[in-house]
């Protein structure tokens, strides 16, 4: 079991000027300690349902790319992208660019976007749920097609790309992996079966048992092992949790098929959240499904 970090609030004391330091350090921290991925979340406000939306919130890929300047072997996401905030191009571009400047350790997240006050806000266009699903589909292709050989034209029934050329190439091999954030049954696993290399699931085992089940069924119609996908899932634990409690909880997470676990940093001192909860369980998590 591999453990990752997601880092969904910035309000740390001392904020906005504490923010770059504070980050910085809890990156360096997390690889220290063996942490595989750190992720940012992509919004633009914070999301209204968990705290205040005008709580501070970073641009999530100028915030990799800080981060990667600041660590040599973190994996770097979104959890996830959403596909409505830029042009599938762009998007492959931005993605590449933080690959190259990383040394490959650049990852593609992407869903199709929900949180439609932060659209409103910032006059960003927010189609229909079933157009946006449609979009995510093409961007996933368009993605795909710039990290080939194939630098021809992409005719989709919403974008329109006249040449897919991408130079530099990315440094990962084939290419950056995808993940594919979302639990819908019907679309969102869909997606991930045909084009995704990991997904994110919520839920305690035994909703993520029910989920993986729809995967395989998926995987079943596309003809892909689905031994192939990397499972994620979030710790459902509050912050005072135990160590027992951690790995009872990893071990049912494991038992139904997750590969990866992500801890979730809320509070307002990330890096003795993370140095005294998590780091100390790396090396038994290690140890489950291996």
């Amino acid at each position: 079991m591999k453990l990752d970090i997601h880092v969904p609030r910035f309000t740390w004391p001392g904020a906005p000027a504490s923010i770059g330091t504070t980050l910085a350090s809890l990156a360096q921290s997390a690889e220290s300690i063996g942490v595989r991925a750190l992720s940012v979340m992509d919004h633009w406000f914070q999301m209204e349902q968990a705290w205040p939306a005008d709580e501070p919130m970073l641009e999530g890929y100028t915030t990799l790319g800080f981060v990667a300047g600041k660590t040599e072997r973190l994996q770097l996401r979104l959890l996830v992208g959403g596909v409505t905030y830029r042009f599938p191009g762009l998007l492959a571009k931005t993605v590449t660019t933080l690959d190259v400047v990383s040394g490959g350790r650049a990852e593609l997240g992407i869903g199709a976007a929900w949180y439609e006050r932060e659209h409103r806000g910032l006059g960003v266009p927010f189609p229909p749920v079933a157009e946006r699903f449609e979009r995510l589909e093409e961007a996933l292709q368009i993605c795909l097609q710039m990290w080939s050989d194939n630098n021809g034209p992409y005719q989709g029934k919403h974008y329109h790309l006249a040449e897919t050329l991408c130079s530099p190439a990315p440094v990962s091999s084939p290419r950056p992996r995808i993940l594919v954030g979302g639990s819908g049954e019907r679309k969102t696993l869909r997606l991930v079966a045909k084009y995704a290399d990991a997904c994110n699931l919520f839920g305690d085992a035994s909703v993520v048992a029910r989920k993986l089940d729809v995967l395989r069924r998926h995987c079943d119609d596309v003809r892909r092992d689905p031994a192939t996908i990397e499972v994620t899932a979030f710790s459902n634990l509050p912050d005072d949790a135990d160590v027992g409690a951690v790995m009872n909880e990893a071990e049912a997470l494991s038992a139904v098929g997750v590969n990866t676990v992500i801890a979730r940093s809320t509070g307002p001192d990330p890096i003795r959240w993370l140095e005294q909860r998590w780091a100390p369980v790396v090396p038994r998590l290690a140890g489950i499904g291996a």
